[in-house]
């Protein structure tokens, strides 16, 4: 799979905020700050984040800062949506009937790109029972990101955004890539072992199954259909997996519940949050239910599905998310770990630049900590004992650029 983009982090500027007021929510969102463009001169990524204590306001065109196309036998092209997507701060499970994911957009990864659920628009006979799973009917439409537009223009992906993030890293907890319209995020396909953030790192597993079947004459759960309403039989031009409906949850099977994510602890989240998790198998492919399941874990406010939706305009008055002067291409191999961290922190430059200084920066965009220098090519450990827990961002900078990322202090 294509590498991800390497990417400018940015951190907060504004002084009249404090790091209460802000998190990931806010600060996740892959921010267009040089008026880049991408595909027909499109710009790229997110145009803007507004916040207020509830809502983030989220504006972008819909088109990532990769390159996409073509799209083969798809006649549809790419277009500017000028969207603006209302994501809730206070995300809250439904106890009540689940909401299903819709056609259309059912969240937005951190680049502004559509997410869509694992259907197509279409059903066998047109009677809305056996419907197809676009991966494996549009897939020979996608582009190499695994991307393609919808007739409307709308660029999205109904699985694994390959070419947003590292998706082969299984050496670190994958980062938040994306929030569903309930509010929950959306991270990689790795994981910490144990959902207290324990045991290490490991590939999130969806507890879908393909079913057993060579009729399709039950539903999943084993509902019995009359003979009117049966699905083609399996077979080489409808092989198993043509239709979602070939797939039956199996409680316990995998990491994941049937909204394909869990209640646990994260980087960004050290308290604990429930997340959603895209699936791959052990080979590297695209698992189902590939990102948010068939219904939503949580309540999911008006506005931003179905028809004409995702132009949100803020009725409450918000802030809008500021970036400090970090300039230059995010240098590629610097690491730091652990994260979180709890007493220290290492940090790894790459063999490049002179020396390289690295600071500790709030979420007010103040630095905390001046933590010292560092030779090009080497790594030294700072202390962390007079941090308080939160969020941060370490900052390294030299002659030849900066490289930010972030960091979660937690665990006192």
């Amino acid at each position: 799979m294509r590498a991800a983009a390497l990417v400018t982090l940015a951190i907060l500027s504004s002084p009249v905020l404090t790091a209460q007021s802000i998190g990931p929510d806010v600060t996740s969102w892959i921010l267009n700050t040089t008026g880049a463009t991408g595909y027909n001169g499109i710009p790229t990524n997110v145009q803007r984040v507004q916040y207020s204590a509830n809502n983030v306001y989220v504006s972008c065109t819909c088109i990532p800062s990769y390159e996409i196309g073509p799209w083969p036998h798809n006649p549809n092209q790419a277009m500017n949506q000028n969207f603006v997507f209302r994501i809730t701060r206070t995300p809250a499970v439904n106890k009540g009937t689940p909401v299903a994911t819709p056609l259309g957009h059912i969240g937005v990864w951190t680049n502004g790109v559509s997410i869509f659920n694992a259907r197509d628009a279409r059903s066998y006979m047109d009677a809305d029972i056996w419907h197809q799973n676009a991966i494996v009917v549009e897939g020979s439409s996608f582009d190499d990101c695994l991307g393609h537009p919808a007739p409307n223009g709308e660029y999205h992906h109904h699985l694994n955004p390959t070419c947003l993030y590292d998706d082969a890293d299984s050496s670190r907890h994958s980062p938040i890539i994306g929030f569903a319209f309930d509010g929950f995020p959306i991270y990689g396909a790795y994981g910490f072992r144990s959902s207290d953030g324990t045991g290490g790192v490991t590939r999130m597993r969806s507890s879908f199954r393909m079913r057993a079947i060579e009729q399709r004459t039950t539903l999943p759960g084993g509902e019995a259909l009359p003979p009117g309403r049966y699905g083609p039989a399996v077979s080489a031009a409808y092989p198993l997996g043509y239709y979602v409906e070939d797939f039956e949850y199996a409680q316990g099977l995998g990491d994941l519940d049937e909204h394909n994510g869990r209640f646990c602890v994260t980087p960004e989240y050290p308290e604990g949050t429930y997340a959603y998790f895209v699936t791959l198998d052990e080979e590297g492919r695209a698992a189902y239910p590939y990102t948010i399941g068939e219904t939503y874990r949580g309540v999911v406010p008006p506005g931003n599905t179905g028809p004409g939706s995702g132009h949100a305009n803020p009725a409450e008055p918000v802030i809008t998310y500021t970036l400090s002067g970090i300039s230059g291409e995010r240098v590629s191999g610097a690491a730091l770990y652990p994260n979180p961290a709890t007493a220290y922190v290492s940090v790894a430059v790459p063999a490049t630049g002179d020396r390289w200084r690295v600071s500790l920066i709030d979420l007010t965009g103040h630095e905390a900590l001046a933590l010292g220098e560092i030779e090009r090519g080497a790594e030294a450990t700072f202390p962390l004992e007079t941090v308080p827990d939160g969020i941060y961002f370490v900052r390294v900078q030299s002659a030849s650029g900066s490289l930010v990322e972030k960091l979660v202090v937690a665990g006192r």
